[in-house]
C-alpha cells in the first residue's frame, strides 16, 4: 500500500487524563496501551490509523453511556408509574386465603 504524503505531523491525541479503564485504554485518549508506548516510533500512517481507532472507540463509548441513561429512564418511568400501594397490593395477592366458611348461598 502507497503510503500519503502529509505536510504536518500527526499530534499526539494525549489529553492529560492517563489513567486505564477496565479494557486497558487510556481513558482521555482512548488508546491502548501499546499505542501510547509505541506512539513515537509510529510513522504517520500508524498514527493515523491509531487516531482513526480512537475515534470508534470515543462513539462506541458514547453510545454504550447513552444507552444506559435511557435504561435508567425507563427504570424511573416505570418505578414511578406503578400505584403507591403496589407493595400492599402485591403481598395480599401473594398470600393464601382461607376460604373455609365461604359459601354460594
Amino acid at each position: 500500500m502507497m503510503e500519503q504524503l502529509s505536510f504536518f505531523a500527526v499530534p499526539s491525541p494525549c489529553i492529560g487524563v492517563c489513567q486505564s479503564d477496565s479494557r486497558g485504554y487510556c481513558m482521555g485518549c482512548l488508546r491502548s496501551r501499546d499505542e501510547r508506548f509505541n506512539w513515537m516510533s509510529y510513522s504517520e500512517l500508524q498514527k493515523q490509523d491509531v487516531i482513526r481507532l480512537c475515534s470508534q472507540r470515543k462513539r462506541r463509548r458514547q453510545y454504550a453511556i447513552h444507552k444506559a441513561k435511557q435504561l435508567e429512564l425507563q427504570t424511573q418511568q416505570t418505578s414511578q408509574a406503578l400505584p403507591l400501594d403496589f407493595e400492599a397490593k402485591t403481598t395480599l395477592e401473594n398470600e393464601d386465603v382461607d376460604l373455609t366458611d365461604f359459601s354460594l348461598d
